[in-house]
């Protein structure tokens, strides 16, 4: 059978997805990204903000529309909607054929043959344990950098976040499992793996009774064939010394770390339930910019939490000009039933979100032009993405850039290069978020 796959959302969701996808071709399923030739459809959807929600409604609806036209036999929702409104989607989308919960992906294969008789499956697995799928990923990220999930759920219960009641407490994967994913990314050519997880720095705390994240790079960096390791999504004050020690150590391990701080305002902070303050994100960034002086530094920002002022705002952009990070993201604040923070008063208005967020994403292209261009002259490895069409040029990433959501440097070769490997470049040139560079050796 023929299926297209939808996957939105997260990088987490992609790695679901890339399992999924690698159970349907062992069963003997192919692919296409034509509509109109999907024998099947499956949506593997996102409900983490707003706009997530609606996009994966969206897509649903639409690819409704295929299963009317009689080309589509059936049509299959898992992920985090799947989870999160599980009833309304079998109730008020009647194309729909199969639901399958956070925690029941590894059902893809029989809930797609049930869809396919005629039925209408649906599984929600207690969140408890991890999903499991024997058998390799099929990756979609080209094959040169793959993301490595290394825990489920999570235990923070921020109060504008869902993600806790649909995916569940945080349950790391055992450390062996992951050392066998990461040699099997290897063999298939993967260069560059990409921790991921709700939180990463807590990785470890419920199987071994400590965070273990240092230990799990330990054993990564060990293996042949790995030359970059990249860790998102660490919670700044779960962030500990064995860990700084250990990306110290560690030659494969990127000085690179996405830090998600939210805001600084310590009135915010507690109404987010986050575990922080303006003084410790403070003192925890200057840590780490004086243990790894050469740290790249990632974070996201909410713009316009309940209750937030202009003043609040003011006190936030002098932080940010102050402070400098590297990589920064800024959304603004969505309401999501369920949350506390959806119940709270002063909300604040969508104008002044939208306002706030461009007035802090404008800080950040200044900060970054004027970062890039104290980089001109210098010398790093780059990892080629591919080629400029037309040009004797090529698209690659440094240590300080992730794939997707970070800059590229454009290198002019006359060499030629193949995607995934590791030339030394000399930056010329500086843009507002991307560099240029030539190949010098």
């Amino acid at each position: 059978m023929e299926i297209l796959f939808i996957s939105l959302g997260c990088d987490k969701n992609l790695v679901d997805t890339e399992c999924m996808i690698g159970a349907l071709g062992r069963a003997g399923h192919s692919f296409t990204n034509e509509e109109e030739r999907a024998e099947a459809i499956i949506v593997n959807s996102c409900c983490f903000i707003n706009d997530a929600k609606e996009e994966s409604i969206q897509a649903i609806l639409e690819m409704a529309e295929y299963k009317e036209a009689g080309s589509c036999k059936a049509l299959v929702v898992t992920g985090c909607l799947a989870q999160r409104y599980r009833d309304e989607i079998i109730q008020e989308i009647p194309q729909v054929d199969a639901v399958l919960g956070t925690n029941s992906f590894g059902e893809i294969v029989k809930a797609l043959e049930e869809a396919v008789k005629g039925g209408r499956y649906q599984s929600y697995r207690p969140l408890e344990g991890l999903p499991k799928l024997e058998g390799r990923r099929s990756l979609t990220t080209g094959g040169h950098y793959a993301h490595l999930k290394i825990a489920e759920g999570c235990n923070k219960n921020c109060t504008y976040c869902i993600i806790p009641k649909i995916r569940g407490r945080y349950r790391s994967v055992p450390m062996e499992e992951l050392l066998e994913q990461a040699r099997e990314l290897a063999g298939q050519g993967v260069r560059e793996l990409i921790l991921v997880a709700q939180e990463t720095t807590l990785y470890g705390v419920d199987l071994y009774g400590e965070k273990s994240l240092h230990r799990l790079l330990d054993g990564l960096n060990q293996i042949p064939g790995i030359y970059w390791i990249r860790i998102m999504y660490c919670y700044p004050e779960e962030i500990y010394e064995e860990l700084i020690a250990s990306i110290k150590r560690n030659p494969k391990v990127c000085h690179y770390l996405d830090m998600p701080i939210q805001h600084i305002h310590d009135g915010i902070l507690r109404r987010m339930g986050r575990r922080t303050s303006q003084e410790e994100l403070r003192e925890k960034i200057s840590y780490l910019k004086e243990e790894i002086p050469d740290i790249t530094l990632r974070t996201t920002l909410i713009s316009g939490f309940p209750g937030e002022t202009q003043e609040m705002h003011e006190e936030l952009m002098y932080f940010l000009n102050e402070v400098e990070f590297d990589r920064l993201g800024a959304f603004t604040y969505s309401p999501e039933e369920g949350t506390p923070a959806a119940e709270f008063p002063d909300q604040v208005e969508e104008e002044q979100k939208s306002a706030w967020r461009d007035e802090i994403m404008e800080l950040q292209e200044e900060i970054i032009f004027d970062q890039n261009e104290e980089m001109i002259g210098k010398e790093l490895w780059v990892m080629v993405e591919g080629k400029v069409d037309g040009e004797s040029a090529y698209v690659g990433r440094t240590y300080r850039d992730a794939p997707e959501i970070d800059g590229y440097i454009f290198v002019n070769a006359e060499e030629a290069f193949m995607t995934g490997d590791f030339v030394k470049v000399r930056v010329t040139g500086a843009f507002e978020y991307d560099l240029i560079g030539e190949v010098i050796g």
